[in-house]
């Protein structure tokens, strides 16, 4: 999966979804990469996309593609499992 700019969705991304709203790409099902916090016993029932957890809104599971508002703020080194 990617961003509208063509990067690759990455595990640990801290990314921008409108004005203020941050989150961090929690989970690649497309890669079957999970953090810690978020493991593939828990979540490996879905197949494609990607888990961003948002402080606002909680979790958003994007199965084909990302909002074309969603934009990487950087990366960040993560525990994969």
């Amino acid at each position: 999966m990617k961003y509208s700019t063509g990067e690759i969705v990455e595990i640990g991304d801290n990314v921008g979804l409108g004005d203020d709203l941050e989150g961090v790409v929690v989970c690649n099902f497309d890669l079957r990469q999970y953090t810690m916090d978020f493991t593939e016993i828990e979540w490996g029932h879905l197949k494609s996309g990607v888990l961003i957890r948002f402080p606002k809104f909680g979790l958003i599971h994007y199965e084909h593609q990302v909002e074309r508002e969603l934009f990487l703020i950087g990366r960040k080194q993560t525990n994969i499992l």
